[in-house]
């Protein structure tokens, strides 16, 4: 079996080539591995750092955000002829000596994806700084309640995907790509896992993706919420829809029956109008719901159809 790790970097010239050069040359379960960098438009010595280090770079013209660098990597990887793809930060927070613990339940075949959580063991719990934890909890609450799952850290860019996994991602967010690829895997049933990691934090050094804590949530807000919209259709329409029509129907109702038993309309002329209003948009979000359900089973044949392509190439 051949592994590849990706590290998606962005002026990282400083901590890349320490990455890359604490990846194990040899690794359970393994014939042959392989690295690839994935150089996101960076303006320092970030490619010069990873060849000298001994990982092959593949490079985009302008930064595009880590989630298109994220898909590069996918891409890159799956090109040369990966069976397992492991994906790790270029900022050394992560220790790559624990990809054997990524990588060990998708070598046995009990996982299609596994994530790696820093919140299953106290240890790497408390390395984590307060805000960054707060914030964790939020998106990984908000995407358990979505899934119905229960897992841990679902912001951790340490995980490992089987080839079959990393050829049905379909992902869209350019910002991040945590939370997408959560989602998406879910839905096409695939097996995600998470097992627990080590972390390291460094107080001198400002996180790239998180340095603007309102930027970042309302960004991966906005990741979810379209993955959402995306998967589940009938819910994220239909049930506003649904709950408009209704309180509509009732205002309509309580409106109608007040001037049937006092014939007159000056106090609940406004609540009729408004009630009629909701009637409109929950009915306009009902139709759209049922809309938006038909060109999701649309977009599920093309992901089998892009599926099936890649499996051809």
């Amino acid at each position: 079996m051949k592994l590849v790790v990706i590290i998606p970097a962005y002026n990282e010239e400083k901590t890349v080539g320490e990455v890359v050069r604490s990846i194990p040359g040899i690794i359970p379960g393994f014939s042959e591995r392989a690295i690839i960098v994935v150089n996101d438009g960076s303006g320092d010595g970030t490619v010069l750092e990873s060849e000298r280090a001994g990982a092959r770079v593949v490079s985009h013209g302008r930064n595009r955000g880590l989630g298109n660098a994220f898909a590069t990597g996918i891409q890159a990887a799956l090109g040369d002829g990966a069976d397992i793809i492991v994906s790790i930060d270029a900022d050394g927070q992560f220790d790559a000596r624990e990809i054997s613990k990524i990588t060990a339940p998708i070598v046995g075949g009990e996982a299609d994806m596994v994530s790696g959580s820093r919140f299953l063991e106290p240890a790497s719990r408390a390395a984590v700084p307060l805000m960054r934890r707060i914030g964790n909890y939020g998106f990984t609450k908000l995407v358990n309640s979505i899934l119905g799952t229960r897992f841990s850290d679902t912001q951790c860019g340490f995980r490992a995907y089987n080839r079959q996994a990393a050829m049905r991602l379909n992902l869209f967010g350019d910002f991040t790509y945590t939370q997408e690829v959560f989602v998406d895997l879910f839905y096409k049933g695939m097996r995600i896992m998470e097992v627990p990691i080590s972390v390291r934090y460094f107080k001198d050094r400002k996180a790239k993706i998180s340095s603007s804590l309102f930027r970042y949530m309302w960004r991966a807000f906005a990741v979810i919420f379209q993955t959402l919209r995306d998967k589940e259709p009938l819910k994220f329409f239909g049930i506003p829809g649904v709950f408009l029509l209704a309180l509509g129907l009732i205002a309509d109702a309580y409106a109608f029956f007040f001037w049937l038993y006092t014939h007159v309309t000056t106090p609940i002329r406004m609540l009729f109008f408004v009630g009629t209003v909701l009637i409109g948009i929950g009915l306009i979000l009902v139709i759209f719901a049922f809309l938006a359900d038909m060109v999701k089973r649309v977009r599920e044949t093309q992901d089998d159809i892009l599926f099936r392509l890649k499996q051809h190439r």
